[in-house]
C-alpha cells in the first residue's frame, strides 16, 4: 500500500517503458551522434566506457566506415510547405543518405521514395549504408496525394571521417568467466526492434548489481553487425574468457517468448532457456540456430563459435509492425519488458548455479540423518521433494554432470536441486 500523499512506485516495466520513448525520438544509426545521445541517455542507468574507434580501421574482414550525421531533411512543395519532414520522424530519412539540395519534378523524386503499398499509412524503415545513395520514406497516403510539380529536395548530412562508438557496461563476478548480453543501438524510432532490447538490458544489469553473481557479465551496447564485428575484432584476447552469451532483441511486443539457439545448439546457455521456458510454463517456442537475424550470428561464427543465443518476444520481421513507423512505444508495454527481464533473470541464475559436483562419500549412499539433514526437512511442504533432491544430487555428483543435468534427468525444480547441493556441501559431503 502507498501512504497518503505519496506518489506510488513505478514498476521496473514502467521505468523501462520510459526509458524506451525517451529514446525513441533519437535519429541513430551504425555511427554518429545520434548512438553517443542514446549512450548518453543509457549511461544516466548504468556506468558505460564508450569506445571510439577510426574510420578505415580494419576489423575482421570489415573496415569501419565513414560516420553520418543529419541536422535536417525534407521535401517542399512548390508554396515551400514540407510535405516530408526529418524533425517530424528520423524515418523519412533513408538511412546513411548523402546531402541533396536540388530541385526536381516529382517524376524524378519518385526514384529516391520508399513507400509500404500494403500499409498505406505506414512510414518503413530504409537504409544505405554501404552505397553512396540519398532518399526519403514516406506513406504511400503521403505519396499518392502529391500533386505533379516541382519539389525541393534537402538532405542536410555529412558523411566524413570519424569514429564508429559502442559501450560496455561490466557486472563483476565472483569468476572472470564471463557472460555477454548484447543488443543493438542503431535503429532510429523503432521502439520494439531494438529500444526494448536495449531497456531490458539496462534493468537486467542494474538488477545483477545489486547481487554478487558467479560469472562476470559484460553488457554489450553497439550498432548491428558492425558494431559486433568490431568488438570481436578489439577483443580477440577476451574471447577465452566469455562462456555464454545472450543477444536481447524485441523484447517488448505481445507475443510469446521466442528463444533461438546458438550455432552450437547444445551450449550451457541453450539448454538453460529451454528449460527455463519450460519450466516456467510460459508460452514460448526455442526455434533451431540460423545465420541470419541479429548479432548472435557475429558471435557464433565459426571462427569464435561462442555458446549465444538470441531472446526476444517476436522474432524480426515475424510481426507486421516491424521495421515501420509502427514500431512506435505503443506497440511495446511495460508489462512484456518485465516479463523478458525475469526471464533473463531467472536463467541467468540457473546459469550461476549449475555448478559440477563431486560426491566426497561414493561408496553407498551416506547416512543422511546423522548429519541432521533429515531433521532440516521436518516440517516442510516440500520435504518429499527436497529429499529426492538430496539423493538425486549424491547420485550424480560425478564431476561430469552438473545441477542442470539433475534437474532434467529427475524432473525436480533447478531450485530444489540447488537447494540440495547446498546443504549437502555444507554437510561436507559434496564439493564443486
Amino acid at each position: 500500500m502507498t501512504a497518503a500523499g505519496e506518489e506510488p512506485t513505478a514498476s521496473a516495466g514502467e521505468r523501462m517503458h520510459e526509458l524506451v520513448e525517451r529514446l525513441y525520438p533519437l535519429c541513430r544509426s551504425i555511427t554518429g551522434d545520434g548512438v553517443r545521445a542514446t549512450l548518453d541517455i543509457v549511461g544516466e542507468y548504468v556506468p558505460l566506457e564508450v569506445h571510439e574507434v577510426p574510420t578505415g580501421t580494419q576489423v575482421l574482414d570489415w573496415t569501419v566506415p565513414q560516420e553520418w550525421n543529419i541536422r535536417d531533411a525534407y521535401i517542399a512543395d512548390s508554396a515551400g510547405r514540407r510535405v516530408v519532414d526529418f524533425v517530424a520522424s528520423s524515418l523519412h530519412v533513408l538511412g546513411y543518405s548523402v546531402p541533396v539540395a536540388r530541385t526536381m519534378p516529382l517524376a524524378e523524386l519518385r526514384a529516391h521514395l520508399h513507400t509500404l503499398p500494403e500499409h498505406p499509412s505506414w512510414v518503413p524503415y530504409r537504409t544505405s549504408y554501404y552505397t553512396p545513395e540519398w532518399g526519403f520514406c514516406l506513406a504511400q497516403e503521403t505519396l499518392d496525394a502529391l500533386p505533379d510539380g516541382e519539389y525541393e529536395v534537402r538532405v542536410d548530412s555529412t558523411l566524413a571521417d570519424g569514429h564508429l562508438t559502442y559501450a560496455e557496461h561490466v557486472v563483476p563476478g565472483q569468476v572472470t568467466d564471463e557472460v555477454i548480453v548484447s543488443c543493438h543501438v542503431c535503429h532510429p524510432s523503432l521502439a520494439n526492434d531494438n529500444l526494448a532490447g536495449v531497456a531490458v538490458a539496462t534493468f537486467l544489469a542494474r538488477a545483477l548489481a545489486e547481487e554478487t553473481p558467479y560469472h562476470t557479465y559484460r553488457f554489450i551496447y553497439a550498432p548491428g553487425t558492425i558494431g559486433a564485428i568490431t568488438w570481436l575484432a578489439r577483443n580477440a584476447e577476451r574471447i577465452e574468457q566469455v562462456k555464454h552469451g545472450l543477444v536481447l532483441a524485441c523484447a517488448g511486443d505481445s507475443g510469446r517468448l521466442t528463444y533461438k539457439r546458438s550455432r552450437r545448439g547444445d551450449a550451457e546457455i541453450d539448454r538453460v532457456m529451454a528449460h527455463v521456458l519450460a519450466a516456467s510454463e510460459r508460452p514460448h517456442q526455442v526455434n533451431e540456430f540460423t545465420p541470419y537475424g541479429y548479432d548472435e550470428r557475429q558471435y557464433c561464427s565459426p571462427g569464435f563459435d561462442l555458446g549465444v543465443g538470441s531472446l526476444s518476444r517476436t522474432p524480426y520481421a515475424g510481426y507486421p509492425e516491424y521495421h515501420t513507423s509502427a514500431d512506435n512505444p505503443d506497440l511495446v508495454s511495460p508489462e512484456a519488458m518485465e516479463d523478458t527481464l525475469a526471464v533473463c533473470r531467472e536463467a541467468f541464475s540457473v546459469l550461476d548455479r549449475n555448478r559440477r559436483y563431486v560426491n566426497l562419500s561414493p561408496y553407498g549412499e551416506p547416512q543422511l540423518g546423522r548429519r541432521g539433514l533429515y531433521d532440516s526437512l521436518g516440517g516442510r511442504s516440500d520435504a518429499k521433494q527436497a529429499q529426492m533432491a538430496m539423493l538425486w544430487v549424491l547420485s550424480m555428483a560425478d564431476g561430469e554432470r552438473g545441477l542442470l543435468d539433475v534437474a532434467e534427468r529427475s524432473g525436480l525444480p533447478f531450485d530444489s536441486v540447488a537447494g540440495a547441493a547446498e546443504a549437502l556441501a555444507a554437510a561436507g559431503l559434496i564439493k564443486a
